[in-house]
């Protein structure tokens, strides 16, 4: 454990708070821990003389660490009448990032400044800079757009910064602070796109050196860190969205089916339209990013979805965890069934895998149910959970062209047929998530009734 309490690979509390100040066309307070970064994105009507006459713009950063960012007061550098070679390199490289991730030309001959000025300093100033300058970027080029300044969204790609290094001890740590910064051994700085494509790593042996294992695994807890900060950008651009479009504390005529799956949210539109309200999918919010199922069970997974998403959006929100659960196998894949071959999703694999787990099993002990819970949750409520299961046969070969996942090979004992040889009517009246449908429709009026906290 690091001195504090996190692990290895664990990141500090990060937080964004996006337009922070009136008058910038982009604002952030970004922090990191105790560092905190005040970034501000500016919209300018000029280029640089060696762009002018182009039609191409330009973006470039500035970045500033305020006199008591530290423990001690530091002069200002324009009272020394220049820069430090330290602040040279961090704006030069805040500018290099953000540039590899903007169409220029789609820009047109105008100039976003990016200012980067810590205000507190506790290691990972650059690397929080970064992350919270293309948030600032973003909300500019955003209102550009909005405006119709600009016709096309010349932005290609998120972007994050994060840093990793070995400690004093030679491990690999994510995320430095100040104490543990200055007793590495090893300091790295990775900025990667949200295809985890590199922009730039800054790896420097401060006390020793480093093997290529080595810096494959820095690489590898700086890929989780930067999916984890663009999920979290993500989740506070869509919130601004959604604060700005919001009137009420809470929609109460809307829901949210936790979906991207169209064909799934239709099975719940008429048991909730018929009550008067308006469904949205998660396909309305394309910029939530999706909520890691880390549930060791359905209804933790379903909770995760409904109650953070219903917290965030302050809104009425239903969610599901399915999957299926065989008896030979103590109740696997269960919540692994999408990934039960592996973390690259693919029906025939898992389908491959599951026949191969039963090779021995003799047809009566292949006994298997779909299962499937409904979380429904409003902000302030406790959240109305229920569930129901289809019973089932896990057959020697796979039989019928339609459905999907496990469908194939579930066998249906009364009528001898596999889901996938069912059309898709017949499958609805009698699926796990029709019956928890109808625990739903049981229970959802008296839960509606109920009074929130």
């Amino acid at each position: 454990m690091r001195h504090d309490g996190r692990k290895n690979d664990e990141m500090r509390k990060v937080s964004f708070v996006l337009d922070y100040l009136d008058y910038p066309e982009g604002s952030v307070l970004v922090s990191f821990g105790n560092t905190k970064v005040i970034v501000n994105a500016t919209v300018e009507e000029s280029v640089p003389p060696f762009l002018r006459n182009t039609g191409t713009g330009w973006v470039t950063a500035e970045y500033s660490m305020l006199p008591r960012a530290t423990h001690t007061r530091n002069r200002r550098e324009s009272s020394k009448g220049k820069l430090t070679g330290r602040t040279m390199e961090i704006q030069r490289l805040i500018g290099r990032a953000l540039r590899s991730v903007i169409d220029l030309k789609k820009l047109g001959e105008r100039s976003i400044v990016v200012d980067c000025d810590v205000i507190q300093a506790d290691g990972g100033t650059r690397t929080a800079s970064i992350t919270g300058a293309f948030l600032a970027l973003k909300l500019a080029v955003d209102k550009l757009v909005d405006s119709g300044e600009l016709t096309e969204n010349p932005i290609t790609n998120h972007l994050a910064a994060i840093s990793v290094g070995l400690n004093q001890y030679g491990e690999a740590i994510t995320d430095l602070d100040y104490e543990e910064d200055s007793a590495a051994q090893v300091d790295c700085n990775v900025v990667m796109t949200e295809k985890l494509e590199l922009i730039e790593i800054q790896g420097t042996g401060e006390e020793a050196t480093f093997t290529r294992g080595e810096l494959n695994q820095l690489l590898d807890y700086a890929e989780k860190s930067v999916t984890e900060l663009i999920r979290l950008q993500k989740n506070a651009l869509a919130l601004r969205n959604v604060s700005k479009k919001q009137e009420e504390p809470v929609l109460k005529n809307h829901l949210l089916i936790a979906t991207r799956n169209e064909g799934k949210a239709k099975e719940f539109v008429e048991l909730f339209k018929s009550r008067g309200y308006e469904i949205k999918t998660l396909l309305d919010y394309p910029e939530i990013a999706d909520i890691e199922e880390t549930g060791k069970t359905f209804e933790e997974n379903a909770r995760l979805k409904a109650e953070g998403i219903a917290k965030e959006l302050n809104c009425l929100v239903l969610a599901d965890d399915s999957g299926l659960k065989v008896d030979a196998l103590g109740g696997q894949p269960g919540v692994y069934s999408a990934r039960f071959a592996g973390e690259r999703k693919s029906d025939a694999a898992n389908n491959a895998k599951l026949l191969h787990e039963l090779t021995d099993v003799p047809m009566g002990d292949r006994t298997a149910q779909f299962h499937c819970t409904l979380v429904l949750a409003e902000p302030g409520k406790e959240s109305l959970v229920v569930s129901g299961e289809l019973p089932g046969m896990i057959g020697r070969i796979p039989r019928g062209n339609n459905g999907f996942g496990y469908d194939p090979l579930f066998i249906i004992p009364e009528t001898d047929k596999t889901l996938a040889e069912m059309t898709s009517e017949e499958k609805n009246k009698i699926s796990h998530r029709a019956k928890a449908l109808q625990e739903l429709d049981k229970k959802i009026d008296a839960w509606l009734g109920e009074k929130t906290v």
